[in-house]
Parts: structure tokens; C-alpha cells; sequence
């Protein structure tokens, strides 16, 4: 892994990014090291008394070993749970790549890695032409994929690994997360998902109840940090 992070995108939203992020989190605090957490750009917030708060970022903060303003961990963040590029239009807000990078280098001066998770899948506008794919080329992290095990994984799975080739990212490699309990042939799918990503995930997530235990991801973080 580099040294400075893991930029963590998915198949599609809701395939258990967070679940995923904060569980790496915590098993990197386990292994001792100084960990700060990231989420850049985020749709669906709470008013608070504060400001806007987003539970996934609220939860990776949880997560991490370095405190830092909410501010630097959530630069962009904002109320309707849609498209980031739509949420900001409406806000009257730009996503700014550059504010982005340098809210990231303040948190990795104090860290040893940060675990900065996406917003939507990969390829999810944040602004008229850019997408995820730009925030993460800008924070020049090697991208996990967590590929939400449900029907349409393959496709959705296959399209963002041609991508991060075609974009020349680094591949960290990927984390099935059973999201659907009725799956059919979820074997044969697992199969074809490591035939043609070319190698086995680094974790199997089984599907949990929402607000139910928590994955273990000890031996994955093992493999990232080697």
C-alpha cells in the first residue's frame, strides 16, 4: 500500500464502501500505525447545529487515530442524498481538486496512511466533466475496489477494473461484500470475478444485518500494508 493511503471506490453506491473503510481503519490502528480517514465529497447529510454532517464520514471518524476537523476530513459536503455534481450545482458549490489535495496533505503530514473513501461508484460526476476517478487521480492513491455482490457485479466490477487500467491507477486489488442475501449462484459469480480481475479478493465480507457486527479485516490490512 502506499505509504500515504488507499483511495477505497465501489461498484455502485451502497455496496458497503464505509463498511469497508472504517473496518481497514481500525484493523491499521490495531497494527499501530497513525491512521487519518478522508471522505471528500458527500451526498446525504444531517443539519446539525454545527454544520452538515455525513454519517459515513461521522463513521470512518470513528474509525481513525487522528483527529482532525471535520472540515478536513468532509471538505464537500451536502444535504440531498444525490449525485455529487447535481448536490453542488444546486449549493451553488465547485468541487475543487486542488482543496482537496491539500486538505489530504495536512492529514497525511500528521499520519501514517490515510483511508480516504469515494463517493458513488467510480466514475460518479462531481462536476461537469469530472468524476471520482479525478479526485483520486489527484490524490495519486492506488484504488481497492469493493464489489457489492449482487446481481450486475460482474459488469459493474469488469467496467471499473478496465477503467483504473485505462487510467493507470494502481490496483490495491478488491473486496467482495455479500450485500444480497437472496444472490443466486453467488459461487459461480465469485469464480468468474477472480478468473477475470485476475486474482482472489483480499476479503470476503458476509452479508450483514444494517447495524449488525462489524467485518474483520485484520488479514486484508496485513496484505496492504506488506
Amino acid at each position: 500500500m502506499n505509504t500515504k493511503g488507499l483511495f477505497v471506490t465501489g461498484t455502485d453506491t451502497g455496496v458497503g464502501k464505509t463498511l469497508v473503510c472504517a473496518a481497514l481503519t481500525r484493523a491499521l490502528v490495531t497494527r499501530g500505525l497513525r491512521v487519518a480517514v478522508m471522505k471528500p465529497v458527500a451526498s446525504g447529510s444531517d443539519p446539525t447545529t454545527a454544520g452538515l454532517r455525513n454519517s459515513d464520514a461521522l463513521t470512518l471518524m470513528a474509525a481513525a487515530n487522528v483527529p482532525a476537523p471535520y472540515e478536513v476530513v468532509n471538505p464537500y459536503c451536502f444535504l440531498p442524498p444525490i449525485s455529487p455534481h447535481i448536490a453542488a450545482r444546486e449549493a451553488g458549490a465547485t468541487i475543487d481538486l486542488a482543496l482537496v489535495r491539500s486538505r489530504f496533505d495536512s492529514l497525511a503530514a500528521a499520519s501514517d496512511c490515510v483511508m480516504v473513501e469515494g463517493a458513488g461508484g467510480w466514475l460518479a460526476p462531481i462536476g461537469d466533466t469530472a468524476s471520482m476517478a479525478d479526485l483520486a487521480a489527484a490524490l495519486s492513491l492506488p484504488v481497492l475496489l469493493v464489489v457489492g455482490l449482487r446481481l450486475g457485479c460482474l459488469n459493474h466490477a469488469l467496467l471499473t477494473r478496465d477503467s483504473l487500467a485505462t487510467r493507470g491507477v494502481a490496483f490495491a486489488g478488491w473486496i467482495a461484500n455479500a450485500i444480497d442475501p437472496h444472490f443466486d449462484r453467488p459461487e459461480e459469480n465469485l469464480a468468474t470475478l477472480i478468473t477475470r480481475l485476475g486474482a482472489p479478493p483480499l476479503a470476503r465480507v458476509p452479508f450483514l444485518d444494517r447495524g449488525l457486527g462489524a467485518p474483520d479485516l485484520s488479514a486484508a490490512a496485513g496484505s496492504l500494508c506488506a
